[in-house]
């Protein structure tokens, strides 16, 4: 093994896992820390943690532990995958996991760079922009768990790490991985800017021998080179069945996708009030889904005021929670039932699709979209997932991702 990636949930680790796989790597991404060893034939490992939001020193520790792992599988560069959009609570967890890796590593300077460009995410002067506009003035800044209302990465940062903080300029970035490496403090934490693919791969460059890295998925573009790797097109067999998707993503991009899918096939919402009152029978819903000729659609997925309403009567975390454990429980009774295609919108969501699915072990496909490729759980029945962070695909993405699950590459 020659790259390990810890990631803070389960979207942004097929995220990455997809931009590993397609650089040539062979790459299977684990739910949680594993327990055995792994297949001496990987050559990245990605873990999926589900630490975005988990109390601080519970990240910490599954952070530490999902690095010990990957070192002893032979891991000579740890990747420290956070989302594009960087969001964290004000108390981390980027900062404290960062420190704790870093300590873990005796690191030296850490490159830290969210930038996803093919998304619409850059970096430039320490700031993250989205599209054109500021993460601060994106839709992000009613995210229901983790707002972001601050686009000045050397701030948001600083306030969670014990560590100095610095940057490294596009202008710096564009003179090459030479240039670059010369521009790094002895130690800390550097934000560096990248503004398209090619900055990245220099990011990459530079980042040859590095212990640990920090960064969305584009930050893994250039790194599989440093190993000898050549792009190619991950295979994948065909799977067919029931379909279904369920998504609990609040973005601006999911709540337009679900609203494209209501369209064309059933829909089922389900409230904060539904899942905190425990009337939802997942049984019933179930039955319902397989009675559906077109793959169906059950989503939590509300605009920021419809939101806000639910966090105030029930509080932020009992909410969500719930909402989490009803998507926990269907997906593991839809696959128990026959269910073979498997759409999930949202972090939060998807690691409880994936819980409730007892998946431990995820074969990476080709994309489906930018940031997002079909996963295959390795079980003796095929099951096809994929796993969307809710910023990403385009309009039509649920129809077209069902679609491709059942064509060969």
């Amino acid at each position: 093994m020659k790259i390990g990636v810890i990631a803070d949930d389960f979207t942004g680790a097929s995220d990455i896992a997809l931009t590993l796989a397609e650089a040539g790597m062979t790459v299977h991404q684990f739910i949680g820390v594993p327990k055995g060893e792994a297949d001496p034939d990987l050559g990245a490992a990605v873990i999926a943690l589900k630490s975005r939001t988990a109390p601080v020193q519970e990240a910490v520790d599954d952070s530490l532990a999902a690095c010990a792992w990957l070192r002893a599988q032979g891991a000579e560069q740890i990747v420290f995958k956070v989302c594009s959009t960087f969001d964290s609570t004000a108390e981390g967890n980027i900062g404290p996991v960062l420190d704790a890796l870093s300590a873990q590593l005796n690191a030296g300077p850490v490159m830290v760079c969210p930038a996803f460009p093919e998304n619409g995410r850059s970096v430039y002067q320490g700031h993250l922009f989205v599209n054109d506009m500021l993460l601060s003035e994106s839709g992000m800044k009613d995210h229901p768990l983790t707002p972001m209302r601050d686009a000045d990465l050397r701030r948001v940062l600083a306030a969670q790490s014990q560590c100095q903080v610095s940057h490294v300029s596009a202008q710096v970035v564009q003179r090459g991985a030479d240039a670059l490496r010369a521009a790094l403090p002895p130690t800390g934490h550097v934000i560096v800017d990248a503004t398209q693919d090619e900055d990245l791969k220099i990011l990459g460059r530079a980042a040859a021998g590095a212990p640990l890295i920090c960064g969305g998925s584009g930050i893994a573009l250039g790194l599989p080179a440093n190993f000898g790797a050549s792009a190619r097109t991950p295979h994948w067999a065909a799977v067919t069945g029931p379909g279904v998707i369920l998504s609990g993503s609040c973005s601006q991009a999911t709540r337009a996708q679900v609203e494209r899918y209501k369209m064309i096939a059933p829909s089922v919402e389900i409230t904060a009030a539904q899942a905190m009152s425990g009337e939802i029978r997942i049984g019933n819903l179930v039955n319902w889904i397989l009675d559906q000729e077109v793959a169906p659609l059950v989503y939590s997925s509300a605009d920021p005021e419809i939101v806000r309403a639910a966090q105030l009567q029930y509080g932020q975390g009992q909410a969500a929670e719930a909402i989490e454990g009803v998507f926990r429980e269907l997906a593991g009774q839809l696959a128990e039932a026959g269910v073979q295609r498997i759409v999930v919108a949202g972090g939060e969501t998807s690691g409880a699709a994936v819980q409730g699915l007892k998946a431990y072990q995820l074969e990476i496909g080709p994309r489906l979209a930018a940031g997002v490729p079909v996963l295959r759980l390795l079980k003796e029945r095929p099951v096809a997932v994929a796993l969307k962070s809710g910023n990403f695909g385009g309009p039509d993405f649920f129809a077209q991702a069902l679609q491709r699950m059942e064509v060969p590459q």
